[in-house]
Parts: structure tokens; sequence; C-alpha cells
């Protein structure tokens, strides 16, 4: 992070409480997640978004494009509209074909450039992208609740509340591509003061879009079906979001971007650690607003009901464990105390009383605590990009190399790996399917082309044979008698200094859960509503409650968006 970021803070949480599995699966989005930051940065510098063009017949299929202008920068999204069987919509890499696939793209479009867009953009993998293209994404109608909307549309209604099950959307994207791939623009073409010089936020970007399209393909298909359609209006005009489903592929992203964890742990501890510091009196307005804010989460976890998101608590039982948090903050704004709290610093003893009912319960304090945080918005989101870089330093002594192993790997010291179940499973991408996977170490096929995940292994092999050399053996005398070590060493000696760069567990382990560190790498992305369907991949909603577009040009594009509850049912009727 920045040095301003630094020491606007202080009391982090430590690594060895942050960084372990549970923590991690109790992460929640917060205001500081790219989400919110997208439209929040959209809305204070005043873009505008239309959607220039939609040209669709009556199932939805055809060509839509979204204008975008943000001061002297302007891009365009288009995006390919089509219709494909049920057993072809699958979320892997291996699909060869989707309801939706999409471009951003710099400046405006012509048909001609559209055209020209059509054949490579459809193909995904298989195509190539021009030196204007800044992200690739597509996406499908979902199964569930794509048609049933259009359908109530079409016969005048607004869905019905209880329809809809933990993740509500109407398009479910599958990826999003940039950064050189199939030939998509470098970001580092991007300065210092350009909007997207913020890592994710034309990703964002695009994914808004995609949600946007999902409500003009309803809506425009339902007005195809029928006279007496009508548009999705009051709460639901905002409540639908973007779905997706992520697998294992994003857990080897943080393993191998040590630099990027810590900043994305940062974003969320460091403004924590603010909120949590700050002297409070009752009659303070964040009071009132963060009575609001518990009771809003209570209400959104309510309506998920006994639904049991394995391995993770229903949302019934989430509502009752943060029910007596409020009469925590009842007693602070009625007579200015909070029972067993330090003196003026009541969400200090707030956050550790939810800390004491689970990960859960205090990832949700967390993000409440963190909407009290706006004026770090624009420090902490300085602290996003990192400089990667992995070098050895020869001349550091085996002594000091072995100090810092010691102290920053110390929770190696909890791993045994002459355990068979430590060292169990390994992990490849297969041939077939392009998608990393967990296979049996001894057993399936794959270990010779395993991905570079075993971090702790490889620190702790490494730590092995520090201890049979004298200490003051410079690193590289050590490494020219143990070659091998040479990747672990560069890691450990590059992020020294940062905290977070690890989890603080082993992916090898039969008993590893990738859940955890998916949970927390989505909600940095701002989704929410995690709805797991195995160990290994789970479904999430992104932007559900967010501003539309058409909010940037009337005003009403808020941040407070945030457990956003289920519209209530409405009269059957027709509405003009």
């Amino acid at each position: 992070m920045t040095a301003g970021v630094g020491t606007a803070t202080t009391g982090l949480r430590p690594p060895h409480e942050v960084l372990t599995p549970a923590d991690l699966g109790g992460a929640r989005s917060t205001r500081h997640s790219f989400a919110r930051a997208l439209v929040r940065h959209a809305a204070a510098e005043g873009w505008s978004v239309s959607l220039g063009r939609a040209d669709l017949d009556e199932d939805g299929r055809g060509v839509v494009v979204f204008d975008v202008l943000a001061g002297e920068h302007r891009w365009s999204f288009v995006a390919f509209s089509k219709t494909i069987d049920d057993s072809a919509r699958e979320d892997r890499v291996v699909a060869a074909s989707w309801d939706v696939t999409a471009a951003l793209v710099e400046g405006e479009v012509d048909d001609a450039y559209v055209a020209s867009l059509r054949p490579e953009v459809t193909r995904q993998e298989e195509g190539r992208a021009d030196e204007r293209t800044l992200i690739w994404t597509r996406a499908n109608r979902s199964g569930r609740f794509f048609d049933y909307v259009v359908d109530r549309l079409a016969d005048g209604r607004q869905p019905e509340p209880d329809a809809f099950g933990l993740s509500p959307y109407l398009l479910r994207s599958t990826a999003f591509y940039s950064n050189g791939k199939f030939g998509i623009a470098d970001f580092e073409r991007f300065d210092e003061g350009h909007p997207f010089a913020t890592p994710y936020r034309a990703h964002m970007l695009a994914a808004w879009l995609l949600r946007e399209l999902g409500y003009v393909l309803a809506e425009s298909c339902a007005a195809a079906r029928s006279k007496k359609a009508v548009r999705l209006d009051g709460d639901w005009r905002r409540y639908l979001g973007l779905g997706n489903a992520t697998g294992l592929g994003m857990v080897p992203y943080v393993v191998n971007h040590p630099e990027v964890l810590d900043a994305w742990v940062r974003l969320r501890e460091l403004p924590l650690a603010a909120a949590i510091s700050r002297v409070v009196d009752p009659s303070d307005p964040d009071v009132a607003h963060l009575r609001e804010l518990l009771r809003r989460a209570i209400r959104f976890l309510g309506e998920q009901r006994d639904t049991e998101p394995t391995p993770y608590a229903s949302g019934t039982e989430l509502a009752a464990r943060l029910l007596p948090l409020t009469d925590l903050l009842d007693e602070f704004a009625e007579r200015g105390t909070m029972s067993g709290a330090p003196e003026a610093q009541p969400w200090r003893h707030l956050h550790d009383r939810a800390a004491a009912s689970g990960s859960e319960v205090r990832g949700l304090v967390a993000s409440v605590l963190t909407e009290l945080t706006g004026d770090l918005d624009d420090l902490v989101e300085a602290g996003l990009r990192c400089r990667e870089v992995r070098v050895v330093r020869p001349r550091m002594s085996s002594g000091q190399l072995r100090q810092v192993i010691d102290t920053a790997y110390d929770w190696l010291a909890g791993i045994d790996f002459a355990d068979p179940g430590q060292t169990e499973r390994f992990w490849y991408s297969s041939a077939n399917n392009e998608e990393p996977r967990r296979a049996v170490a001894g057993v399936d096929p794959g270990e010779t082309v395993q991905h570079a995940v075993d971090v702790a292994r490889a620190v702790h092999s490494l730590r092995e044979d520090l201890e049979r050399v004298d200490a003051q053996t410079s690193v590289g005398e050590f490494l020219l008698g143990h070659p091998r070590h040479r990747a672990a060493v560069a890691r450990v000696q590059s992020i020294n200094e940062l905290d977070y760069a690890e989890l603080h567990m082993n992916l090898l382990a039969g008993d590893f859960l990738p859940l955890h560190v998916q949970r927390f790498q989505l909600a940095v992305y701002g989704m929410d509503n995690f709805n797991p369907q195995s160990t290994d991949w789970l479904r999430v909603t992104l932007f559900s409650g967010a501003p539309r577009i058409a909010d940037l040009d009337h005003g009403t594009a808020d941040d407070d968006w945030c457990f956003v509850p289920r519209p209530a049912a409405v009269d059957e009727r027709t509405h003009a």
C-alpha cells in the first residue's frame, strides 16, 4: 500500500488470524470491493452509459451496443446474443457456444467494426482480438430464471419474490479475458490517472454491462411476446445481479501472485482497522447508520431461510447469531455505553463479540463496519497496483534466510509433512478441459506436469536443507548445491516484507477446502449470495441491487446497496 494508507490506520489483525481457512471463508464484500468501487467512481466522475444499439429479434438474438463516456475516454461494449440448447450451456473453458459473447473496446463503433468483431468475439478462445479490445467475455442465460422472468413480464406482471434462490440473476458470466490474451490490449498502456489503471476496473465495467444486458434481453423478449408486456419496475428494477459459477481455477492465482494477495487482504484489513479504532460518540450519525445496516443484514440473511450452503451456515442461523449484536448497538445509542466495551471504542468490542460467534458473523460485522470508512476510499484503492518481482539475493546468509522463514512462515510448524494426508493431492490442468483440477498423488496420472502450488511443502523442504549448512554460508553458495530451491528462495526473499502474501494452508492436504479461498477472492470482487455446489465450486451473484446505467444520468447511482433485500410482492396488475 502507499505510505498514506499505511499511516492511516493502526492495529491491523495479524496474519495468523487473517490468512486461515476459517477467516477467509467468512469473507463478505465491502464498500472497497471492486464492483462497489467501479459504480462509485463512475458516479463521482460523471460517467455516462447509454444503450446505443439494440437490434434484437423476438427471441433476443442480435446485437446490442452500450456506449460509455468517461471524460475524455470513450468505450463501447459490443454484445452478440443468440440462443443455444440447455445441453450446450456450460460454465467450463471447454464450452464451444454461449448465449452471449461480448467485447469492451476503445472508442466508438460503426457497423463495419461490429461486423469485424463478430467472427472473432463469438469464437472466444478460437478468435483473435485487435489492438482496440480491452475485455472479452461471455455469458449464458439462466436456465432457471431467464424464461420465468420473460413470461411474467409478458403477462404484465412482476416476478414473484419466492421464485429465486440464493443467487438471483438473468445471465451467468463464464469468463473475462484481458491483458494480452488472444491479442487483447496490454493494460500496461494505461498511465496513472487513467480510469483503467486501477486493477479490475475494466473487468467490472464489462460485468456491470453484462448484467444490464440481461435486463435488456429479458424485457425485449417479453415485449415481443405480448402487447401487455411490462418492464421490471420498483425494487425489481435493480434486484437481479449477474450470475457467476467459480471453480478451482481461481485458487492458483493468489498462490502465484502473493503481492496481489497482500494488496487484496489490505484492501479489507486497513479500513476495518480504521473503523474499530475510532473514538465514537453516541450522537454520531454513524451509530444510526450502523444500526440500520445491521438490521438490513439480518433481514437479508433471514430471507435466505434454512437453505444450507454447506460448509457455511444458513441465512437463518447467521441472522440469529447477529441479532444479539443489535442489543449492544441499541444500548450504546440509548445509554452511551456498551457492556464490556473499552471506553469510546465500541466498534472494536462489537467486532470482537462478532468474532466470538464465528468467522462468518465476524465477516458480516466487518463488512458493516467498513461501510463507515468512506473517507479512506481513495487511499485504500491506491494500494491495488502491485510490483511483482522474483529475484534471488545471493549475498544473504543462510542463517538470515532461516530466520526469515522462521518468522514469516511460523505457521508451517502446524503441518506434519510426514503425515501422508498432507501430500495426498496434487494440482494439474487437464489436457481435455484446460482447467485446474485436483488429483490423488500416486494414483492419478499427471504428477509430472503438476502446478507449483505447493508453497508450504517447498518452503518446509527449503528450511530443512538450510538447517544442514553453516549459518554463514551465502544463499548463492547454498543454491549451487541445492538448485531445486531457487524458486522457493526467490519467493521467500521477494515477499519478506509483506504481511499478507501467503495463504496459511497446505493446498496438497487431503482436507484442504478450496471454497474458503474462492469465497475470499469473490468477496474482493464484490460478489455475494454464496451458494456452494461441491467442495470445489460455488454459485454467486455480482451487482445484485446495484444501480442501473440510467441511474448515472438520473443522479440516483447511490453507493448504499449492500445486503439488498428481496423485493416485496406487488399487486398483480398491468403497468403502463
